[in-house]
């Protein structure tokens, strides 16, 4: 009997042992045993400060700086500039001047003044300003119709120029306009309020293109039957001698 006894404190003895054994394995499974294991690897991770986006990431690996998001960033070729792009202060430049082939003056292409003188006394000069972008010549003298004239005055020949006037582009020539004998022996003495001016042709022997009208003062010019005309001229100077 006392064997029987043994033998059966033996068993439980080893019954014991091993429930004490399976609660131990199921301790080192629990939540707590996974939790230190991550802690213990956390430790060597990189914290969230450090790390680096792979967009962001420098080329050559160095560390990427705090400032790198708000540096300037070049344009790229071909694109537009900004707003705050320096502007370019490129010098403007002046149009070429047609070069093309002189025509002849005339109303479209010209602008005539007329304005009356104090010296020399009773005489007006006008003023033919090149409008256009061609060379142009202003052939013999200037036909003039006052008011409802039939006919033109006549042109002192000896004012006649050496050489066609010419004008370029924005250039003036001259003629001046005796409109009445100084010591008031003309005939036919009137006031007339307006003027045409008549350009001529080469040959000098019809008018050509239109006609000017420059405005006269509003009380008229005074003119009698020794009213005349120069030829054209190249400066102001040569047109006031006559």
């Amino acid at each position: 009997m006392s064997a029987i006894r043994t033998s059966r404190t033996r068993l439980a003895r080893a019954a014991a042992i091993v429930v004490l054994s399976a609660l131990s394995l199921t301790a080192c499974n629990d939540g707590a045993g996974v939790n230190d294991e991550g802690s213990v690897g956390s430790s060597t991770a990189a914290s969230p400060s450090e790390s680096v986006p792979a967009s962001e990431a420098p080329a050559d690996g160095s560390p990427a700086s705090s400032s790198s998001s708000s540096a300037a960033q070049p344009v790229p070729a071909g694109s537009k500039p900004t707003a705050n792009a320096p502007a370019t202060n490129a010098p403007a430049t002046k149009p070429p001047v047609s070069s093309g082939k002189p025509v002849t003056c005339e109303g479209s292409n010209t602008k005539t003044v007329a304005a009356p003188l104090n010296r020399p006394v009773n005489h007006m000069l006008l003023t033919v300003t090149n409008t256009g972008s061609k060379p142009c010549y202003l052939y013999t003298y200037p036909a003039l119709r006052f008011g409802e004239a039939q006919a033109v005055p006549p042109v002192v020949e000896d004012s006649k120029p050496q050489a066609v006037v010419t004008l370029g582009p924005g250039e003036s020539g001259y003629a001046s306009v005796n409109l009445s004998a100084a010591d008031g022996s003309g005939s036919h003495g009137r006031t007339e309020k307006s003027l045409t001016v008549y350009f001529h042709d080469p040959s000098g022997n019809e008018s050509v293109g239109a006609g000017a009208h420059p405005s006269l003062p509003a009380t008229g010019v005074y003119i009698d039957d020794s009213l005349n005309v120069t030829y054209w001229q190249q400066s102001m100077d040569d047109a006031l001698t006559w």
